[in-house]
C-alpha cells in the first residue's frame, strides 16, 4: 500500500480503507460548494483581462506578418520573429516567474508584468522597422510570460479547494478564447486598417486593467529569504527557448542540421537543470512537487492535452484544406466551433469540479477528446453537420481535460508553493504542444500528402487522447485518495 504526503499537514498519512473512502467522496459530491465572493471575482476579473490579450497575442499576429513584410520591404525569414521571438520569449521569462513572486508577491510581479506588456504592445504599434518590431515582440513575450502563471497563483493563493475550479474556469475561458479568437480578429482589423493596430487594441485595455488591478489585486506573501538559483535560471532560460525554437523550426521548415541541434542541444540543458534542480537548497523551480502524485498526473495531463490541442490545431486546417477541399474562410469558421465548445465547456466545468472534484470532470473531458477523434480516423467524408457537432466535442473535451487537471495540480500544493506549480504547469503545457505540433509534421511528412498520411496523424491524435484518459483515470483515482486522507484527518477537503 502506498503513502503520501498531504500538502496541508506535511506528514505521512496511509489511505482509507475503500469503504471509507467512498464515504468520504459520496459526502464530498453530495455538498454544495461554498459561494465565491466579489472580492474574488474582481480579482478573476483583472487576472481574466490581462491573460486574454497574453493569449490573444500569439496568433493575432499571424495574419499579418505578409502585411508587415510589405510595410517594411523585408525578407519573410526575418519577419517570421515578429511570431517566434514573441513565443521564445514567453518561454525565457516562465522559470523565472516562481522566484520573482515569491520574492515581491504575485500580485506585485503580475502588474508589473501588465505594465511590460502594455509598454510592449505601444512599442510595437511605434516601430519604425522590422529590428525594433521584433525587439518590442520580445518585451511583450517576457511579460506575457510573468502574467499567466501569476495569475493562476494569485487566483490559486485567494480560493479554496472547493471554488477554484470555478475561477479557474471562468480565467481559462479568457486563455481557451484569446488563441481562438485572435485569427477572426486579426482578419477584421487588417480589412480596416493597419496591422499596427493589431497592438494599439492593447493599450487601453492594458491600462483599464493595470487600474483595475492596483484597487483589487493583492500584492501576494513575500518570501525575501529565496535566493536565485542563477545556474539554474542560465540552464532553463537558454535550454527552454533552444528547445522549443529547434521544435518549431523542424515543424515549419523541416528537419535540419541547426534546427536538430537545438532541440538536442536545448533537451540537454534542460535535463542538466532538472538534476541541478534536485540538489540546489533553493531551486529556481520545486520540481519536487512532482514526487506527488496528484499534482505529476495533473501536470501530464495538462501537457499531453497541449499536444493533443496543438497538434489538433496544426492538423486540422491542412485536412479541412487540403484533403476535404474547403476554402480557408470555411476553415476559419470551422476552427470558430472548437474555441466555442470550449468556452461553453469551461464554466460548466468549473461548477462540476467544485461540487465533484477535478478527477471525474477529467476522465469525461478524455472520454470526449478521444471519441471526437474517431470520424477523423474512421470516415473518408464528414458531413458539414456532424463535423460541427464533432469539433464542438472536442473543443469542449479540450477544455474538460486541460483545465481540470491544472485545478487538480494546484489544490495538491500548498500556498507557498503555488508559484511553483504554476510555472512547472505552463512550461510542461507549452513544450508539450510544441511537440505535439512537431509530431504531426513528422507523420505527415514521413507519410506523405495523401488522405493515408492525415489518418496516420489522426491516428496519432488518437492514441494522444487514450493516453490522456488513462492518465485522468490515474488522477482520478489519487485525488479520491488525497481527499480520503484529508477528510480522515479532519482537514476541509
Amino acid at each position: 500500500m502506498a503513502f503520501f504526503i498531504t500538502s496541508d499537514t506535511k506528514r505521512l498519512t496511509w489511505p482509507l480503507a475503500p469503504a471509507s473512502l467512498a464515504a468520504v467522496t459520496a459526502q464530498q459530491t453530495s455538498a454544495k460548494p461554498p459561494p465565491i465572493p466579489w472580492s474574488i471575482w474582481r480579482i478573476a476579473a483583472v487576472t481574466g483581462a490581462g491573460s486574454f490579450i497574453v493569449m490573444l497575442d500569439s496568433t493575432v499576429v499571424n495574419l499579418a506578418l505578409e502585411s508587415i513584410r510589405e510595410d517594411f520591404d523585408a525578407r519573410l525569414t526575418l519577419i517570421q520573429w515578429v511570431a517566434s521571438g514573441y513565443l521564445v520569449a514567453l518561454a525565457v521569462s516562465l522559470p523565472a516567474s516562481a522566484w520573482l513572486g515569491s520574492r515581491f508577491g504575485y500580485g506585485t510581479v503580475y502588474q508589473w508584468a501588465l505594465a511590460g506588456f502594455t509598454l510592449g504592445s505601444a512599442l510595437c504599434a511605434l516601430a519604425p522597422g522590422p529590428v525594433s518590431l521584433i525587439a518590442a515582440r520580445v518585451i511583450q513575450g517576457l511579460a506575457g510570460g510573468l502574467m499567466v502563471p501569476s495569475a493562476h497563483a494569485v487566483n490559486g493563493s485567494v480560493t479554496t479547494r472547493r471554488q477554484l475550479g470555478r475561477v479557474i474556469g471562468t480565467l481559462g475561458i479568457m486563455i481557451a478564447i484569446g488563441p481562438a479568437f485572435g485569427p477572426v480578429a486579426g482578419g477584421w482589423i487588417l480589412e480596416a486598417s493597419s496591422w499596427r493596430w493589431l497592438f494599439w487594441i492593447n493599450v487601453p485595455v492594458g491600462i483599464v486593467t493595470f487600474w483595475g488591478g492596483q484597487l483589487v489585486m493583492p500584492r501576494g506573501a513575500v518570501a525575501g529569504d529565496r535566493t536565485l538559483d542563477k545556474r539554474g535560471l542560465l540552464l532553463v532560460g537558454i535550454g527552454l527557448p533552444v528547445l522549443l525554437y529547434g521544435l518549431t523550426e523542424i515543424g515549419s521548415e523541416g528537419a535540419s542540421v541547426i534546427s536538430l541541434l537545438a532541440a538536442i542541444g536545448g533537451g540537454a540543458l534542460l535535463l542538466a537543470f532538472a538534476f541541478t534542480a534536485y540538489k540546489a537548497p533553493h531551486p529556481l523551480l520545486d520540481l519536487k512537487l512532482l514526487r506527488r502524485k496528484v499534482f505529476a498526473a495533473g501536470v501530464l495531463t495538462a501537457g499531453l492535452s497541449g499536444a493533443n490541442m496543438y497538434g489538433g490545431l496544426l492538423l486540422l486546417p491542412l485536412y479541412f484544406q487540403i484533403i476535404s477541399g474547403r476554402s480557408i474562410a470555411e476553415t476559419g469558421l470551422l476552427l470558430l466551433w472548437l474555441g466555442l465548445g470550449s468556452g461553453i465547456a469551461l464554466p460548466i466545468a468549473g461548477q462540476l469540479i467544485d461540487r465533484f472534484g477535478a478527477g471525474l470532470v477529467c476522465v469525461a473531458g478524455a472520454v470526449a477528446l478521444t471519441v471526437s477523434t474517431f470520424p477523423f480516423v474512421f470516415m473518408d467524408e464528414i458531413g458539414t453537420t456532424l463535423l460541427t457537432a464533432d469539433l464542438l466535442l472536442r473543443g469542449a473535451g479540450l477544455a474538460l481535460v486541460q483545465m481540470p487537471a491544472m485545478t487538480a495540480a494546484y489544490t495538491s500544493v500548498s500556498g507557498p508553493e503555488m508559484g511553483d506549480a504554476a510555472s512547472l504547469i505552463n512550461i510542461v503545457q507549452r513544450t508539450g504542444g510544441a511537440i505535439g505540433a512537431v509530431g504531426i509534421v513528422v507523420i505527415l511528412a514521413q507519410l506523405g500528402d495523401g488522405r493515408a498520411a492525415y489518418h496516420g496523424a489522426f491516428w496519432a491524435i488518437l492514441a494522444a487522447g487514450a493516453c490522456a484518459l488513462a492518465l485522468a483515470s490515474y488522477l482520478h483515482r489519487h485525488i479520491r485518495l488525497q481527499e480520503a486522507a484529508r477528510g480522515q484527518d479532519g482537514v476541509e477537503a
